[in-house]
């Protein structure tokens, strides 16, 4: 019989879940995936497992109260969510935060950067198949949550934070064990950029996949390392500064295709990486120039915010978290709704994933960093 006139094989896409009790998926997420074979032709994010209602609950609650929940988004970064939020009120009571109260504030925001850095590092291994550097992660990681809990009583959510300032001073030698700290952590990053970062199959794993060029990070509104990591040069800290961050020396990391494309899963790896070291800058910064003095700024025990509105964003680990607030001037905010960056990034996943290998999507889900608490508020 003729090859040329048999009837072509018809073939459909297999459909696939990958999660949310999936590991690479990092928390509650499904992607609905179809392949062809081992290729991925499409991939379908679905939302809402966590079931939070955190922007709705805020709305029965007094300005204090809303904290603990902004916590609980991105639950790997909790100081940065608290600090964001206080900013914003205020702003609009035209609170004075006393300057040693800054300086702790920053240097907190910065190490739960760390921190959030050292999960992001050896998650990321355990998904490309490497388990030991997700010890040598936490084993870094604990310090930094040990201070926290000294600071809060607390090692994830913290409540530490607070309009006007922070609720507990830090004492020297707390202040001397994070100075020691920095010198070892320093060490161990380099060791561990050399171990994975440098690792040839870590490498071919990442380099030229998950490609996210200039133009879709701007077209879907990409912020933080996921922005940087396409070789945008954008860092609200310096760019728009807030809080006190005019006052540091340090630098924005952004992705330059040394492995493979700019925009690539090894760019977004290595900027959160080598940011651990513009961290570590800051840090110490605080160190040298934090003074004596109050760590509350005045403010009212019955807290009524005037009438208006304000947007306030700040730079956390995973992008830029913005908080839009509506007060009707009573003690309880008439809206809070919070801009994720975390959300905008889930959304990419479709247009990065067709023409990838099952195994290639894995790797670019967790160059991602999602933390679902933050997409599902």
């Amino acid at each position: 019989m003729d090859i040329s006139k048999q009837e072509k094989l018809h073939t459909d896409l297999l459909t696939l879940n990958m999660g949310p009790q999936h590991p690479a998926t990092h928390g509650v997420l499904r992607v609905e995936i179809k392949t062809d074979s081992e290729t991925v032709a499409e991939a379908i994010p679905h939302l809402g497992y966590l079931h939070r209602c955190k922007e709705k609950h805020s709305e029965f609650l007094d300005y204090r109260g809303v904290i603990p929940y902004t916590d609980r988004m991105d639950y790997l970064a909790a100081m940065n969510m608290e600090h964001g939020y206080c900013l914003a009120i205020e702003k609009m009571l035209g609170t004075e935060v006393p300057k040693r109260a800054e300086y702790i504030r920053v240097m907190m925001a910065e190490m739960q950067r760390i921190a959030s850095h050292l999960m992001f590092f050896g998650t990321y291994a355990i998904d490309l198949g490497a388990f030991s550097p997700f010890l040598y992660a936490f084993q870094d990681r604990e310090f930094i949550l040990r201070i926290f809990e000294e600071l809060s009583g607390a090692r994830l959510l913290y409540n530490y934070i607070w309009i006007g300032g922070v609720w507990t001073d830090i004492n020297d030698a707390q202040l001397k064990r994070i100075e020691d700290f920095l010198v070892e952590l320093e060490e161990n990053v380099k060791k561990y950029h050399n171990l994975v970062g440098e690792n040839s199959i870590f490498i071919g794993r990442t380099a030229n996949v998950g490609v996210v060029s200039k133009e879709m990070a701007y077209d879907y509104g990409a912020t933080g390392p996921m922005l940087r990591g396409s070789g945008i040069d954008w860092d609200l800290r310096k760019q728009r500064p807030y809080s006190i961050y005019e006052e540091f020396d340090f630098n924005t990391v952004v992705g330059e295709g040394i492995k493979g494309q700019v925009g690539d899963c090894w760019d977004r790896y290595y900027v959160r990486i080598m940011e651990i070291f513009e961290s570590i800058k800051i840090v110490r910064q605080c160190l040298e120039g934090i003074e004596e003095g109050p760590i509350m700024g005045k403010v009212p025990k019955v807290l009524k915010v005037p009438k208006g509105e304000i947007y306030m964003r700040t730079e956390c680990p995973r992008g830029e978290l913005g908080y839009h607030i509506v007060s009707d001037g009573t003690k309880n905010p008439y809206r809070v709704k919070v801009k994720s960056s975390c959300f905008t990034h889930v959304s990419m996943l479709p247009d990065m994933a067709p023409g990838q290998m099952i195994a290639d999507f894995v790797a670019s889900i967790g160059s991602i960093d999602i933390v679902l608490g933050e997409v599902d508020r």
